[in-house]
C-alpha cells in the first residue's frame, strides 16, 4: 500500500493512500486544486480516486470536497452524522446524494481490493470517526482530532504498517497563547485535540517491530511548531515504558502545505 499526506494542519487535511488497484483519500480539507496538484507531484490524478472517507464535518477536513466530488463523480463515505452534517454545509455548493455512502463505525467495509475499518473518536463534532485501511496483511491509519485516547483507540491502531496521528499543540504554547479561554478549554478537553505529549504516549502504546513509518499531523498554526512536536513525541517515545527509542522508527511531521514522502509498505 502506498501511503502519503497531501497536506496536514489546522487549516487543512487530506491523506492518500492506496494500492495498485484501488487510491483513497482521507478527508478533502483544502482546496480541489492543491489537492490536485498533490496528487499531480505524486504521479497520481483525482480520476484515479475511488472514494473520499470524511473524518467529520469541519471546515479543515471538508473545504474542497464539494468541488472535487461533483468534478470527478467520487463517492464519499462518512457515518449517518457526518453526511447530515456536509448536506447541510451550504460552502460546499449542492452535492448529488448519490455520492455519499453511508458506513458504520466498527464495520468493516469494502472500497475496490481494501478494507476499511471505520472507529470512533471524541471530537467535538456531529459522528466522528477515523480509519484503518487495509489490503491483505497491510493496515495503515489516520488518527487525528480526537481529544483523548483509550484502549479501544489502542486496540484499533494495533499492528499497523504506517500511520498519520494527530501531535496537535504544545500545553504550554496554547496556555499562554492568544486564544480565547473557551476555545483553550475546548482544545483541550475530551473532545478536542491531542497534545505532543498524548501524542506520544499513544504513540508508545501501539509500537511494534513493523511499524515502519510515522507521519505527525494536525499541527496547530499558532500552538504547535515542527521541531517541537516532533522532539516531544520522540522524548516520549525513548523515555516512556516500552522497549523502543524513537530513533527506531520513522518519524516525520507532516507538513501544513507540502506534500510528505509517499511510502510504500
Amino acid at each position: 500500500m502506498d501511503f502519503c499526506s497531501i497536506a496536514s494542519g489546522s487549516s487543512g487535511n487530506c491523506t492518500y493512500t492506496g494500492t495498485d488497484h484501488t487510491a483513497l483519500l482521507v478527508d478533502a480539507g483544502v482546496s480541489a486544486r492543491q489537492i490536485e496538484k498533490g496528487l499531480k507531484s505524486i504521479d497520481r490524478a483525482a480520476t484515479d480516486i475511488d472514494g473520499i472517507l470524511v473524518t467529520h464535518e469541519h471546515s479543515d477536513h471538508i473545504k474542497g470536497l464539494g468541488v472535487l466530488s461533483r468534478r470527478y463523480g467520487i463517492p464519499i463515505y462518512g457515518t449517518k452524522g457526518t453526511l447530515n452534517a456536509i448536506a447541510n454545509c451550504s460552502s460546499l455548493g449542492t452535492i448529488d446524494a448519490g455520492l455519499y455512502r453511508e458506513i458504520h463505525v466498527d464495520e468493516d467495509f469494502q472500497v475496490g481490493d481494501v478494507t476499511v475499518h471505520p472507529f470512533e473518536i471524541p471530537h467535538d463534532a456531529a459522528q466522528p470517526s477515523a480509519y484503518r485501511i487495509s489490503h491483505e496483511e497491510t493496515s495503515v491509519a489516520v488518527v487525528t482530532d480526537l481529544g483523548v485516547f483509550s484502549d479501544y483507540i489502542i486496540e484499533n491502531m494495533k499492528d499497523l504498517d504506517a500511520v498519520l496521528l494527530e501531535a496537535n499543540h504544545d500545553i504550554r504554547m496554547l496556555q499562554a497563547g492568544p486564544y480565547p479561554y473557551y476555545l483553550k478549554q475546548r482544545i483541550l478537553g475530551t473532545h478536542g485535540h491531542l497534545s505532543n505529549e498524548n501524542a506520544g504516549r499513544l504513540l508508545c502504546r501501539v509500537l511494534h517491530d513493523n511499524l515502519k513509518h510515522i507521519f505527525l499531523g494536525h499541527l496547530s498554526k499558532e500552538n504547535n511548531y515542527d521541531a517541537l512536536a516532533y522532539e516531544t513525541v520522540c522524548m516520549e517515545v525513548t523515555m516512556g515504558e516500552n522497549p523502543y527509542k524513537a530513533s527506531d522508527f520513522q518519524i516525520r511531521v507532516a507538513e501544513r502545505s507540502e506534500v510528505s514522502q509517499l511510502v510504500t509498505v
